[in-house]
């Protein structure tokens, strides 16, 4: 009964261990990554690059200065392929003056356009449930968020050519 009794309670415990260790794993990803940011922004700085606030940059390109947590403030721009790579510290969301929510991963990467954001990982918006931003543009006083949900069906349900059914609203 002893044997029994220490196997279930290695097994248990090792469980256990597991769990704590992938915890540690996650956060040391996190801290790396907001550690990689920064030490990018500071050997830029080294090299005499000076960046522009992340602020002044998304204003320049016409979009909302407060898109994004006030702690992004590292940041990659590339002016030739027009990435952006903005670094948050941790995981978070941020709620808006219009009752919007959004959910930011610890690194957000899109191309950054005249007025527009596309391409964008990282960020999700609630819509009932949490759905990805892949776009935003701006058009005079209002920001458009693209989210959507990608639904795989059969194709062979869509081979064969069907009637419509007249609707009095799209």
């Amino acid at each position: 009964m002893d044997q029994i009794f220490n196997k279930v309670g290695s097994y248990w415990l090792g469980q256990k261990a597991n769990k704590e260790f992938a915890s540690v794993g996650n956060e040391i990803n996190s801290i790396s990554n907001s550690i990689e940011g920064g030490a990018k922004w500071l050997v830029n700085k080294m090299k005499g690059k000076m960046q522009k606030p992340l602020q002044e940059l998304l204003k320049e390109y016409d979009l909302a200065i407060g898109i994004f947590p006030r702690d992004a403030t590292n940041y990659e721009f590339n002016e030739e392929t027009k990435k952006l790579i903005v670094y948050i510290p941790s995981i978070c969301e941020v709620g808006y003056k219009d009752s919007s929510v959004l959910r930011f991963a610890n690194t957000i990467t899109g191309y950054l356009e005249k007025g527009k954001l596309a391409d964008i990982e990282g960020i999700k918006t609630k819509v009932m449930i949490w759905v990805k931003v892949t776009c935003i543009t701006s058009e005079q006083s209002k920001l458009h968020f693209t989210a959507g949900i990608r639904k795989t069906r059969s194709r062979d349900a869509y081979e064969v050519l069907r009637d419509g059914i007249g609707v009095d609203k799209f």
